[in-house]
Formats: structure tokens, sequence, C-alpha cells
């Protein structure tokens, strides 16, 4: 049995990603209806104030990110580790880029700081646009480059064998030498180890070590160090259109805070009692509902913005972004990732196999798993 085949499905951690995906649509399409700034609340009482903080839903991704990647990382060699996260990825956000593309034309629309929608598709189907400073296609592409980062730096604990002692030291080593490169103002540092985010997947990592392994003093001092430099982070940098004196410190303290605690209980196995399969479909929408969304609401808002009300106008959003990322995920993420799966996996036969190093007509490439089970 694989380790994969014998660890159980972690269905709380299913609806904590939907219900992240749920705040950064709220935070999104309340401030686009309502229009952002405290002294737009009236328009949407009660819950414009709450959407206000909507965005904090990243941070709970990125908590769990460096639980979920770990876990996956967990004995699997680099190439097995590289097919994963391709296949898991990239079909869904090839189809998002090209549906925000489609409708920025529709609407004859352009993304932010972009001079056409068409000069910025194709970088972006790289999603390394930030990179060469190419501009994203929707906002929310920003935490893909974060998430990416994230990757590479696991790809390197991969490569060299994940265990839990090179775990612990990879998470000290990460969380100091973010801390140094922003000390020293080094960019090159700065932007491949993200002083800023670094804590949450570095947290997300130990709350699994935790999980696997069981507590002990020095994983939670880890968690320790990085819930209070999460918090110094997420106080102290906040959009100019979310400004709000005197609360803003005490929510976002009091949000990030409960967002560690419930890890905690994740990696302490205090919410095994959620089974219902539900949670499970989910976690499949959430990575198309987190890519739709913006389009799909900015397009809903352009159309119908006239015709409805305010909350009318939410629902229909809302139901729209669900529904559209039950069929991407139905229709475009689950066959693409196994036509994906399949070849790659045989890309990567490839690569292993070493034929002679000089001379000679080579041997004969073995057949790949793929093709064995036929």
């Amino acid at each position: 049995m694989t380790l994969a085949a014998a660890r159980p499905r972690l269905r709380e951690l299913d609806l904590l990603r939907f219900v992240a995906a749920v705040l950064v649509m709220f935070h999104h399409y309340v401030g686009r209806i309502a229009g952002w700034g405290v002294e737009n609340h009236h328009a949407m009482p009660v819950l414009a104030p709450v959407a206000h903080f909507g965005g904090l839903g990243v941070d709970l991704f990125f908590l769990i990110s460096g639980f979920v990647i770990l876990m996956s990382a967990w004995g699997r060699d680099l190439g097995d580790f590289a097919v994963s996260r391709i296949v898991r990825i990239f079909p869904g956000y090839w189809f998002g880029v090209t549906f925000a593309l489609l409708l920025f034309l529709a609407l004859g629309e352009t993304p932010i700081a972009s001079r056409s929608p068409l000069v910025a598709y194709l970088p972006n189907l790289t999603m390394l646009q930030t990179g060469i400073g190419a501009p994203d296609m929707e906002v929310v592409y920003w935490t893909l480059w974060a998430e990416l980062h994230f990757y590479v730096l696991i790809a390197l604990l991969v490569r060299r064998g994940v265990t839990y002692g090179r775990c612990v030291a990879f998470m000290v080593a990460w969380l100091l030498l973010a801390v140094f490169a922003e000390g020293s103002r080094a960019t090159l540092l700065s932007s491949l180890l993200m002083p800023g985010w670094a804590p949450y997947f570095i947290a997300g990592m130990a709350f699994f070590l935790v999980h696997r392994f069981g507590p002990n003093l020095l994983l939670w001092l880890i968690t320790a160090a990085c819930w209070a430099l999460a918090v110094h982070h997420r106080t102290t940098v906040v959009n100019h259109e979310l400004v709000w004196p005197n609360v803003w410190e005490s929510v976002v303290t009091g949000t990030v805070t409960f967002m560690f605690l419930l890890m905690a209980m994740v990696a302490t196995h205090q919410f095994e009692m959620l089974e219902w399969r539900g949670f499970t479909v989910l976690g499949a929408l959430t990575y198309p509902l987190y890519l739709v969304h913006e389009s799909l609401g900015r397009a809903l808002t352009e159309l119908l913005g006239a015709r409805l009300g305010r909350w009318p106008l939410l629902g229909v959003c809302c139901a729209a972004a669900l529904v559209s990322a039950y069929l991407v995920h139905r229709f475009v993420e689950a066959p693409s990732q196994r036509w994906m799966r399949s070849r790659l996996k045989a890309a990567l036969h490839r690569l292993r196999w070493e034929g002679p190093a000089s001379g000679g007509e080579g041997r004969a490439l073995p057949p790949s798993p793929a093709e064995t089970s036929r």
C-alpha cells in the first residue's frame, strides 16, 4: 500500500479551503457592488464590513498550502512531485486565463495596467508573468506567483529527500533567511524567500509535522514565531482602499490568530469527526471558483448592474460562480488532469531511463507504467 493510499482524506481541509475561497469571492463581489472603503459599508449593511476583510482568505490558503504541499511531497521523488503539481494547477488555470481573455474582449475592457488583453494573455499562460513585469489577467493571480515560489523551494527539499529532520532544518533556515533578506533589503533573496508570506507556508508545514508525528515544543515554537511575523506583516501592509482606522489592526490580528488556531486544531486531529463526503466536493470546487469568480463577477456586474439591485446582483454573481466552478471542475479539470498525468508520467519515465553514454544504437525504452496497464 502506498503512502498516499494509506493517508485518510482530511475533509476539514477541504471545508477550510472552500471557506477561504468564499471569503475572497465576497470580498471582491461586495467591494465591486457596494463600493470599496468604509464609507460604502452602508450600501450593504452587515455583509460589507465582514467582506471588507475577506481578502484574509488568502492567508488561510497559504497556511493550508504549507500543510497540503508537504503532505503531497512526502514519499515522492522530484519528478513525481513536479507531475502532481503541474497536473493540479495548470489545466484549470489555463481555462481561467482564456475565460478572462474572452470576457475582456467581449466587454471591450483590458486588464489593469495592460494595453490589451491579448498582450497580457500569452505571458499569463506561463504563470510567470509577474517575474517579467507583465500584468496579471486577473488580480487574484498574484497568489499563484507566491505559490510557485513555494513549490520551487519545496522542490529543493524533495530533491534532497523529505525527512522530519530535514523539514525542520528547512523551515528554520527559510524563516531566518527570509527575515535577514528583508532586513538587509536583498532584493533577489526577498523575491525568492517571500518574507511577508513565508511565515504562513512554514507554519503550514509545521502543522503537518504535528499532525503526522505528534506535537513537541520545537514545532510549537516555530509556529508561534510564524504567527507573530504573519500578524506583523498583515497589520502593517494594507491597501489604501481598505484602511479602517482603529479597526483594521484589531480585526486582522484576531482573524490571523484564529486561522492559526484552526490549523493547530486540524494538526492535533480535533476535526476528525467531519466525515461528510460533500466537503470533498466543496474542496474540489475551490480552485476553479478562485480562478473564475473575478472574471465572471466583473462581466455580470457590467451587464446586469443597472437592472438588478445590489443584493439580487450579489446572489446572481455567487450562484453563477459556484455553478461555473462545478462545470470547470467536471468538464475541464478532471478530464484534462487524467490526460496530462499519463503523458507526463510517460515523459518522466523516459527521463529516468538511462541509455548508453555514447556510441551504439542505444537501448529500447522499457514500457512505461501507462503502457503496461493498458
